[in-house]
Protein backbone atom coordinates (compact mmCIF):
# COMPACT_ATOMS: atom_id res chain seq x y z
CA UNK A 1 0.00 0.00 0.00
CA UNK A 2 1.43 3.07 -1.61
CA UNK A 3 1.11 5.99 1.30
CA UNK A 4 1.02 10.15 1.51
CA UNK A 5 1.79 11.79 4.71
CA UNK A 6 1.04 15.19 4.56
CA UNK A 7 3.37 17.78 5.79
CA UNK A 8 7.21 18.82 6.19
CA UNK A 9 8.05 18.99 10.34
CA UNK A 10 9.93 16.19 12.67
CA UNK A 11 6.68 14.89 13.13
CA UNK A 12 5.79 14.41 9.60
CA UNK A 13 9.58 12.83 9.15
CA UNK A 14 8.14 10.71 12.91
CA UNK A 15 4.92 9.53 11.28
CA UNK A 16 6.86 8.62 8.01
CA UNK A 17 9.60 6.56 8.96
CA UNK A 18 7.03 4.82 11.59
CA UNK A 19 4.44 3.95 8.43
CA UNK A 20 7.75 2.03 6.99
CA UNK A 21 7.96 0.08 9.59
CA UNK A 22 4.76 -1.83 8.78
CA UNK A 23 5.04 -5.21 6.03
CA UNK A 24 2.09 -3.43 4.14
CA UNK A 25 3.60 -0.58 3.42
CA UNK A 26 4.31 0.17 0.17
CA UNK A 27 6.41 3.54 -1.01
CA UNK A 28 5.74 6.19 1.84
CA UNK A 29 5.77 9.49 -0.19
CA UNK A 30 5.86 13.14 1.72
CA UNK A 31 4.58 16.18 0.39
CA UNK A 32 6.12 18.57 0.51
CA UNK A 33 8.96 16.87 3.46
CA UNK A 34 11.96 18.18 4.48
CA UNK A 35 15.83 17.59 3.97
CA UNK A 36 15.46 14.47 6.20
CA UNK A 37 12.65 12.45 4.61
CA UNK A 38 12.40 10.13 2.02
CA UNK A 39 10.38 10.09 -1.39
CA UNK A 40 9.19 13.96 -1.00
CA UNK A 41 7.37 15.62 -3.21
CA UNK A 42 6.88 19.63 -4.20
CA UNK A 43 3.02 19.68 -3.42
CA UNK A 44 1.61 22.15 -1.01
CA UNK A 45 -0.50 20.35 2.10
CA UNK A 46 -3.55 22.81 1.51
CA UNK A 47 -2.73 22.25 -3.36
CA UNK A 48 -5.87 19.10 -2.73
CA UNK A 49 -6.19 19.02 -6.49
CA UNK A 50 -2.36 18.76 -6.54
CA UNK A 51 -2.44 16.14 -3.55
CA UNK A 52 -4.73 14.17 -5.64
CA UNK A 53 -3.42 14.54 -9.26
CA UNK A 54 -0.14 12.88 -7.71
CA UNK A 55 -1.88 10.40 -5.82
CA UNK A 56 -3.72 8.75 -8.73
CA UNK A 57 -0.73 8.88 -10.95
CA UNK A 58 1.11 6.93 -8.29
CA UNK A 59 -1.48 4.59 -6.89
CA UNK A 60 -1.38 6.31 -3.38
CA UNK A 61 -3.95 4.60 -1.33
CA UNK A 62 -4.00 6.33 2.01
CA UNK A 63 -2.97 9.85 3.17
CA UNK A 64 -1.68 10.49 6.63
CA UNK A 65 -2.08 14.37 7.39
CA UNK A 66 0.55 16.11 9.91
CA UNK A 67 -0.82 19.66 9.99
CA UNK A 68 -3.76 21.45 10.96
CA UNK A 69 -4.29 23.54 7.71
CA UNK A 70 -5.00 21.10 5.68
CA UNK A 71 -8.04 19.25 7.87
CA UNK A 72 -9.49 22.51 8.52
CA UNK A 73 -9.83 23.69 4.96
CA UNK A 74 -11.19 20.63 4.18
CA UNK A 75 -9.16 17.88 2.98
CA UNK A 76 -10.92 14.92 4.35
CA UNK A 77 -14.46 16.25 2.47
CA UNK A 78 -12.55 16.78 -0.35
CA UNK A 79 -11.73 13.30 -0.96
CA UNK A 80 -14.78 11.84 0.12
CA UNK A 81 -16.50 9.30 -2.05
CA UNK A 82 -12.61 8.39 -4.20
CA UNK A 83 -10.61 5.67 -3.88
CA UNK A 84 -8.15 7.85 -1.23
CA UNK A 85 -8.67 7.09 2.14
CA UNK A 86 -7.39 10.09 3.96
CA UNK A 87 -6.52 9.81 7.95
CA UNK A 88 -8.12 12.66 10.07
CA UNK A 89 -11.20 14.73 10.95
CA UNK A 90 -13.88 16.08 7.84
CA UNK A 91 -13.73 19.93 8.04
CA UNK A 92 -16.76 20.31 10.33
CA UNK A 93 -15.13 18.06 13.31
CA UNK A 94 -11.55 20.22 12.71
CA UNK A 95 -13.51 23.06 14.36
CA UNK A 96 -12.70 21.34 16.96
CA UNK A 97 -9.34 22.98 16.67
CA UNK A 98 -10.03 25.86 13.86
CA UNK A 99 -12.02 27.31 16.57
CA UNK A 100 -11.03 28.12 19.85
CA UNK A 101 -14.55 29.30 21.15
CA UNK A 102 -16.45 26.48 19.03
CA UNK A 103 -14.29 23.73 21.11
CA UNK A 104 -14.83 25.52 24.15
CA UNK A 105 -19.26 25.71 23.69
CA UNK A 106 -18.09 21.63 23.02
CA UNK A 107 -16.62 21.18 26.41
CA UNK A 108 -19.38 22.44 28.13
CA UNK A 109 -22.03 21.47 26.16
CA UNK A 110 -20.89 18.30 26.93
CA UNK A 111 -19.50 17.84 30.61
CA UNK A 112 -15.90 18.27 29.51
CA UNK A 113 -13.81 19.41 32.64
CA UNK A 114 -12.20 22.48 31.35
CA UNK A 115 -11.47 26.39 32.57
CA UNK A 116 -14.14 28.69 32.98
CA UNK A 117 -14.36 31.37 29.49
CA UNK A 118 -16.39 34.19 28.73
CA UNK A 119 -16.66 36.43 25.36
CA UNK A 120 -16.75 39.71 26.36
CA UNK A 121 -18.73 41.62 23.90
CA UNK A 122 -17.17 45.15 24.51
CA UNK A 123 -14.66 47.42 26.11
CA UNK A 124 -16.71 47.14 29.76
CA UNK A 125 -16.80 43.59 29.74
CA UNK A 126 -13.01 42.97 29.38
CA UNK A 127 -12.61 45.41 31.86
CA UNK A 128 -15.29 42.91 34.38
CA UNK A 129 -13.94 40.00 33.75
CA UNK A 130 -10.53 41.32 34.08
CA UNK A 131 -11.07 42.82 37.52
CA UNK A 132 -13.05 39.49 38.77
CA UNK A 133 -10.32 37.20 37.48
CA UNK A 134 -7.75 40.01 38.78
CA UNK A 135 -5.59 39.85 35.64
CA UNK A 136 -5.11 35.76 36.37
CA UNK A 137 -6.52 34.97 32.83
CA UNK A 138 -5.41 33.42 29.24
CA UNK A 139 -6.75 35.41 26.32
CA UNK A 140 -6.99 33.27 23.11
CA UNK A 141 -7.71 34.34 19.27
CA UNK A 142 -10.24 31.69 17.93
CA UNK A 143 -8.84 30.50 14.51
CA UNK A 144 -5.55 28.98 13.73
CA UNK A 145 -2.35 31.02 14.74
CA UNK A 146 0.80 28.46 14.80
CA UNK A 147 0.57 28.86 18.65
CA UNK A 148 1.18 32.60 18.76
CA UNK A 149 -2.12 33.29 19.34
CA UNK A 150 -2.70 32.36 23.05
CA UNK A 151 -1.85 34.95 25.62
CA UNK A 152 -1.40 34.04 29.16
CA UNK A 153 -1.64 37.26 31.71
CA UNK A 154 -0.91 38.21 35.34
CA UNK A 155 -2.77 41.43 35.50
CA UNK A 156 -5.33 43.39 34.37
CA UNK A 157 -3.09 45.84 31.96
CA UNK A 158 -1.78 42.10 30.55
CA UNK A 159 -5.61 41.52 29.45
CA UNK A 160 -6.12 44.81 27.76
CA UNK A 161 -2.87 44.64 26.13
CA UNK A 162 -3.72 40.87 24.59
CA UNK A 163 -6.79 42.01 23.43
CA UNK A 164 -5.45 45.06 21.61
CA UNK A 165 -2.62 42.64 20.27
CA UNK A 166 -5.57 40.20 18.82
CA UNK A 167 -7.19 43.05 17.12
CA UNK A 168 -4.09 44.52 15.67
CA UNK A 169 -2.58 41.29 14.01
CA UNK A 170 -6.17 39.71 12.91
CA UNK A 171 -8.58 42.95 12.53
CA UNK A 172 -10.36 44.83 14.74
CA UNK A 173 -13.72 42.11 15.06
CA UNK A 174 -11.30 39.23 15.34
CA UNK A 175 -12.88 36.64 17.64
CA UNK A 176 -11.26 35.66 21.10
CA UNK A 177 -12.20 33.95 24.41
CA UNK A 178 -11.07 35.05 27.73
CA UNK A 179 -10.29 32.11 30.21
CA UNK A 180 -9.35 31.63 33.54
CA UNK A 181 -6.12 30.99 34.37
CA UNK A 182 -5.34 27.44 35.85
CA UNK A 183 -2.07 25.81 37.01
CA UNK A 184 -0.31 22.69 37.45
CA UNK A 185 1.59 19.97 35.38
CA UNK A 186 0.82 19.92 31.65
CA UNK A 187 0.47 16.82 29.52
CA UNK A 188 -0.21 15.65 26.27
CA UNK A 189 -2.11 13.01 25.55
CA UNK A 190 -2.69 11.84 21.52
CA UNK A 191 -5.41 9.08 20.85
CA UNK A 192 -7.18 7.58 17.77
CA UNK A 193 -10.69 7.53 17.69
CA UNK A 194 -13.32 5.63 14.82
CA UNK A 195 -15.53 7.71 16.03
CA UNK A 196 -16.99 5.08 18.57
CA UNK A 197 -13.98 4.31 20.21
CA UNK A 198 -11.15 6.46 21.76
CA UNK A 199 -7.65 4.44 22.17
CA UNK A 200 -4.63 6.80 23.94
CA UNK A 201 -1.38 6.48 22.87
CA UNK A 202 1.36 7.20 26.02
CA UNK A 203 1.22 10.39 27.49
CA UNK A 204 3.99 12.76 27.24
CA UNK A 205 5.14 16.14 28.08
CA UNK A 206 5.72 19.25 25.80
CA UNK A 207 8.42 22.06 26.49
CA UNK A 208 6.98 24.86 24.85
CA UNK A 209 8.60 28.43 26.19
CA UNK A 210 11.80 28.73 24.43
CA UNK A 211 14.15 29.01 27.25
CA UNK A 212 15.19 27.28 30.61
CA UNK A 213 12.97 26.96 33.49
CA UNK A 214 10.12 27.72 30.82
CA UNK A 215 10.93 31.56 30.44
CA UNK A 216 10.55 33.89 26.96
CA UNK A 217 8.53 33.57 24.37
CA UNK A 218 6.12 30.46 23.87
CA UNK A 219 7.65 28.16 20.70
CA UNK A 220 5.82 25.55 18.37
CA UNK A 221 7.94 23.28 21.42
CA UNK A 222 11.12 23.08 22.32
CA UNK A 223 11.15 19.28 23.23
CA UNK A 224 9.19 16.28 24.46
CA UNK A 225 9.69 13.20 26.89
CA UNK A 226 7.45 10.31 27.24
CA UNK A 227 5.91 8.43 29.27
CA UNK A 228 5.62 10.60 32.21
CA UNK A 229 6.01 9.60 35.50
CA UNK A 230 3.23 11.24 37.51
CA UNK A 231 0.64 9.51 35.18
CA UNK A 232 -0.48 6.56 36.82
CA UNK A 233 -3.68 4.77 36.87
CA UNK A 234 -5.71 6.87 39.06
CA UNK A 235 -4.93 9.84 36.57
CA UNK A 236 -5.64 7.69 33.47
CA UNK A 237 -9.13 6.91 34.79
CA UNK A 238 -10.03 10.16 35.96
CA UNK A 239 -9.21 11.94 32.61
CA UNK A 240 -11.03 9.13 30.75
CA UNK A 241 -14.00 9.63 32.87
CA UNK A 242 -14.12 13.56 32.62
CA UNK A 243 -12.65 14.32 29.40
CA UNK A 244 -12.11 11.41 27.09
CA UNK A 245 -15.42 9.79 27.59
CA UNK A 246 -17.29 13.33 27.78
CA UNK A 247 -15.42 13.75 23.98
CA UNK A 248 -16.37 10.74 22.08
CA UNK A 249 -20.13 11.35 23.54
CA UNK A 250 -20.23 14.83 21.97
CA UNK A 251 -18.46 13.72 18.64
CA UNK A 252 -21.09 10.90 18.11
CA UNK A 253 -24.09 13.69 19.34
CA UNK A 254 -22.95 16.09 17.19
CA UNK A 255 -22.73 12.71 13.87
CA UNK A 256 -18.49 13.89 13.50
CA UNK A 257 -17.32 12.35 10.65
CA UNK A 258 -14.07 12.17 12.76
CA UNK A 259 -11.33 9.26 11.88
CA UNK A 260 -8.35 9.78 12.84
CA UNK A 261 -5.81 10.92 15.57
CA UNK A 262 -7.26 13.59 18.72
CA UNK A 263 -5.07 15.38 20.80
CA UNK A 264 -6.21 16.12 24.49
CA UNK A 265 -3.68 19.40 26.16
CA UNK A 266 -4.09 19.11 29.66
CA UNK A 267 -3.40 20.93 33.12
CA UNK A 268 -3.49 18.61 35.79
CA UNK A 269 -4.31 20.43 38.44
CA UNK A 270 -5.35 20.24 41.99
CA UNK A 271 -8.73 19.89 41.56
CA UNK A 272 -8.31 17.00 38.80
CA UNK A 273 -7.01 16.96 34.82
CA UNK A 274 -8.85 20.27 32.82
CA UNK A 275 -8.97 20.07 29.20
CA UNK A 276 -7.09 23.03 27.73
CA UNK A 277 -7.37 22.59 23.94
CA UNK A 278 -7.91 19.81 21.29
CA UNK A 279 -5.86 19.40 18.39
CA UNK A 280 -7.32 17.49 15.48
CA UNK A 281 -3.89 16.29 14.71
CA UNK A 282 -0.68 14.49 16.14
CA UNK A 283 1.05 17.10 18.03
CA UNK A 284 4.62 18.36 17.47
CA UNK A 285 7.02 17.72 19.21
CA UNK A 286 5.64 14.89 20.83
CA UNK A 287 5.09 12.83 17.72
CA UNK A 288 8.75 12.53 17.97
CA UNK A 289 8.40 10.60 21.16
CA UNK A 290 5.31 8.84 21.54
CA UNK A 291 5.97 6.52 18.30
CA UNK A 292 9.10 5.04 18.88
CA UNK A 293 7.62 4.17 22.23
CA UNK A 294 4.62 2.36 20.10
CA UNK A 295 5.46 -1.10 19.40
CA UNK A 296 2.16 -1.98 17.52
CA UNK A 297 1.63 -1.35 13.82
CA UNK A 298 0.89 2.26 13.25
CA UNK A 299 -0.42 1.58 9.75
CA UNK A 300 -2.58 -1.33 11.31
CA UNK A 301 -3.83 1.34 14.16
CA UNK A 302 -4.77 3.83 10.98
CA UNK A 303 -6.76 1.43 9.13
CA UNK A 304 -8.62 0.35 12.20
CA UNK A 305 -9.60 3.34 12.93
CA UNK A 306 -10.54 3.83 9.18
CA UNK A 307 -12.56 0.33 9.36
CA UNK A 308 -14.02 1.40 12.41
CA UNK A 309 -12.56 -1.34 14.22
CA UNK A 310 -10.28 0.13 16.85
CA UNK A 311 -12.30 -1.65 19.54
CA UNK A 312 -10.47 -5.02 18.30
CA UNK A 313 -7.18 -3.26 18.37
CA UNK A 314 -4.57 -3.58 21.37
CA UNK A 315 -1.90 -1.23 21.95
CA UNK A 316 1.78 -2.24 23.31
CA UNK A 317 4.46 -0.11 24.02
CA UNK A 318 8.78 -0.42 24.44
CA UNK A 319 10.06 -0.40 27.82
CA UNK A 320 12.15 2.93 29.50
CA UNK A 321 11.80 6.46 27.95
CA UNK A 322 11.78 8.62 25.34
CA UNK A 323 13.34 12.23 25.54
CA UNK A 324 13.01 14.34 22.13
CA UNK A 325 15.30 17.78 22.22
CA UNK A 326 14.92 20.39 19.86
CA UNK A 327 17.84 22.02 18.10
CA UNK A 328 16.70 25.54 16.79
CA UNK A 329 17.94 28.27 15.04
CA UNK A 330 19.54 31.28 16.96
CA UNK A 331 16.30 34.30 17.27
CA UNK A 332 13.43 31.42 16.59
CA UNK A 333 11.16 31.66 17.84
CA UNK A 334 11.55 35.44 16.34
CA UNK A 335 13.70 36.31 13.64
CA UNK A 336 15.99 33.94 12.38
CA UNK A 337 18.58 33.10 9.34
CA UNK A 338 18.87 29.99 7.27
CA UNK A 339 20.81 28.33 5.16
CA UNK A 340 23.14 27.17 7.98
CA UNK A 341 25.20 24.19 7.06
CA UNK A 342 24.64 21.12 9.77
CA UNK A 343 27.19 19.53 10.94
CA UNK A 344 27.67 15.90 12.95
CA UNK A 345 24.63 14.18 12.17
CA UNK A 346 26.98 11.00 11.11
CA UNK A 347 28.09 10.97 14.15
CA UNK A 348 25.34 10.28 16.29
CA UNK A 349 24.97 6.40 18.30
CA UNK A 350 23.12 3.86 16.83
CA UNK A 351 19.67 4.10 18.37
CA UNK A 352 19.61 8.15 18.33
CA UNK A 353 16.64 9.25 16.33
CA UNK A 354 17.09 12.67 14.11
CA UNK A 355 13.59 13.60 13.20
CA UNK A 356 13.99 16.97 10.79
CA UNK A 357 12.03 19.51 10.85
CA UNK A 358 13.55 22.96 9.27
CA UNK A 359 15.85 21.34 7.20
CA UNK A 360 16.59 20.79 3.04
CA UNK A 361 19.44 19.73 0.76
CA UNK A 362 21.31 22.53 -1.04
CA UNK A 363 23.78 21.28 -3.72
CA UNK A 364 24.58 18.18 -1.62
CA UNK A 365 24.44 19.87 1.55
CA UNK A 366 22.31 20.24 4.58
CA UNK A 367 21.49 23.51 5.36
CA UNK A 368 18.57 25.00 7.95
CA UNK A 369 15.94 26.63 6.39
CA UNK A 370 13.25 26.62 9.73
CA UNK A 371 12.97 27.27 13.23
CA UNK A 372 13.16 24.19 14.61
CA UNK A 373 15.50 22.57 12.74
CA UNK A 374 16.32 18.90 14.08
CA UNK A 375 14.62 16.35 16.81
CA UNK A 376 17.50 14.63 18.34
CA UNK A 377 15.56 11.66 19.89
CA UNK A 378 16.79 9.42 23.04
CA UNK A 379 15.90 6.25 24.26
CA UNK A 380 16.92 4.69 28.28
CA UNK A 381 15.64 2.38 30.89
CA UNK A 382 15.11 5.62 32.87
CA UNK A 383 14.29 8.45 32.81
CA UNK A 384 17.13 10.31 33.75
CA UNK A 385 19.65 7.86 31.69
CA UNK A 386 17.21 9.01 28.15
CA UNK A 387 18.20 12.85 29.29
CA UNK A 388 21.73 12.15 29.58
CA UNK A 389 22.14 10.62 26.46
CA UNK A 390 19.76 12.85 24.51
CA UNK A 391 22.28 15.89 25.74
CA UNK A 392 25.73 13.88 24.72
CA UNK A 393 24.07 13.60 21.37
CA UNK A 394 23.02 17.18 20.77
CA UNK A 395 26.73 17.53 21.84
CA UNK A 396 27.76 16.34 18.19
CA UNK A 397 25.04 18.13 15.91
CA UNK A 398 26.17 21.45 15.31
CA UNK A 399 25.43 24.52 12.89
CA UNK A 400 25.99 28.19 13.37
CA UNK A 401 23.75 29.73 15.81
CA UNK A 402 22.33 26.99 17.16
CA UNK A 403 20.47 26.61 20.36
CA UNK A 404 18.75 24.09 22.20
CA UNK A 405 17.34 23.89 26.11
CA UNK A 406 19.22 22.17 28.32
CA UNK A 407 16.69 21.31 30.85
CA UNK A 408 13.87 19.06 28.49
CA UNK A 409 12.61 16.28 30.46
CA UNK A 410 14.19 17.36 33.69
CA UNK A 411 10.68 18.25 35.57
CA UNK A 412 9.79 14.02 35.50
CA UNK A 413 12.30 13.63 37.38
CA UNK A 414 10.83 15.40 40.32
CA UNK A 415 8.50 12.89 40.74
Amino acid sequence: MNIAVIGSGGREHAISWKLGQSPRAGTVYVLPGNGGTENNVPVAPTDFDGIKRFCEENKVELIFVGPEDPLANGIVDYFAGSAIRVFGPDKQAAQLEGSKIKAKQFMKKYGVATADFWLPADAEEIRQIAQELDGQAVVKYDGLAAGKGVFVCSSNTEVYEAVDEIHRRYGEGAPYLIERKISGQELSVIAFTDGRKIKMLLPSQDHKPAYDGDKGPNTGGMGAYCPVPFFDEALKRKIEEEIVNPTLTGLQAEKYNYKGGIYFGLMITEDGPRLLEYNVRFGDPETEVILPALKTDLLELVLAALDGRLEQMEMEFNDGYYVDVVLASGGYPGSYKKGKEIHGLDNLSDGTLAFHAGTKRDNGRLVTSGGRVLNIVAHGKDLGTAIDTAYSECAKVDFEDMFYRKDIGKKGLLF
